[in-house]
């Protein structure tokens, strides 16, 4: 997401030449899990202090943020940052950012389920 180049591909958006953002995209109904939940469970699986990196991969396309969809997500993205900030839990600042959501650009086919497709499990 993000970026300026039209239909990335992943070796693209991997070069780090294109300002796009490795994301998830998370259809939910809001009758069965809230915003908020998806949001506690964004905190936790991943660390919100790095920057530009998650585990072994490094580089902008891999930085911790939250698109989000309208001012009601933006507003509680901000206020559950906030709370994460202040619970002490980090010994570092969280580079988390917020911003809106662009057009969301799908990996090729090889890039989906990866994590599965390796033989590997998450959580």
């Amino acid at each position: 997401m993000g970026g300026d180049k039209e239909n990335p591909t992943y070796k693209q958006v991997c070069s780090g030449t294109t300002g796009h953002t490795e994301v998830t995209e998370v259809k939910f109904d809001p009758e069965k899990v809230s915003y908020g939940e998806l949001l506690n469970v964004f905190w936790k699986i991943h660390d919100p202090t790095q920057v530009d990196k998650q585990g072994p991969d490094v580089g902008r396309q891999y930085r911790s943020v939250i698109f989000y969809h309208s001012s009601e997500q933006k507003r509680r993205a901000e206020e559950l940052k906030e709370a994460e900030e202040k619970s002490g839990k980090y010994k570092r600042p969280i580079a988390t950012t917020i911003e809106p959501a662009e057009i969301f650009w799908r990996a090729e086919e090889y890039h989906q389920r990866y994590v599965e497709k390796g033989g590997r499990t998450v959580c």
